[in-house]
């Protein structure tokens, strides 16, 4: 291996990348996805919840406001030394957002209001074309550089050599159910 062409991430920088459909389907799994993904992580509860409404609301625009039949959007988290990075990247970069004040009576147009209000950042980027990013951050350490979550949290660890790691767990015995008596 060439050292010199190899790139290293900082310790800290975790990475989560898929392509949904823009269809509101999509949105949701976007933000269940989003949910899972960030409870392996030794994340502040609160911050997990903004996090999970900031996927929600971004997600949601892109599927609403960025749907090109046949293209999928893209949500990516970024999570370093103190901050979460959330981008949804969709087919529709002649059309970057804007917060605009909702009509009082108006039932939907204050997703973008909730992104300004949950995260520390946000902002939209264009390109390459036809796409653009939608981008929100969280600071997640009250002391800046100082990282605030850690190793992953593992639900269950098998003791090495009884399973493969992609093998699914066994089935319960099926015999003590059907057992006569």
């Amino acid at each position: 291996m060439n050292r010199k062409n190899s790139t290293q991430l900082h310790p800290w920088t975790r990475h989560f990348g898929v392509l949904l459909s823009p269809t509101p389907r999509g949105a949701r799994l976007a933000r269940l996805l989003a949910t899972e993904w960030l409870r392996t992580w030794d994340l502040p509860h609160s911050s997990l919840e903004v996090a999970a409404h900031l996927v929600a609301e971004l997600a949601s625009n892109a599927a609403i406001h960025g749907r090109v039949t046949g293209r999928g959007f893209r949500l990516v988290l970024l999570a370093d030394a103190g901050t979460l990075r959330i981008e949804v990247t969709d087919t529709r970069g002649d059309d970057l957002p804007h917060r605009r004040p909702p009509a009082p009576d108006a039932e939907s147009g204050r997703g973008l209001v909730l992104v300004e209000a949950l995260a520390d950042r946000w902002g939209a980027e264009p390109g390459p074309v036809p796409r653009k990013t939608v981008w929100a951050e969280l600071d997640l350490s009250p002391n800046p550089g100082k990282p605030n979550f850690g190793a992953p949290v593992a639900p269950h660890q098998e003791p090495r050599g009884e399973k493969e790691p992609d093998q699914a767990p066994p089935l319960p015995p099926a015999a003590a159910a059907h057992s006569h008596g």
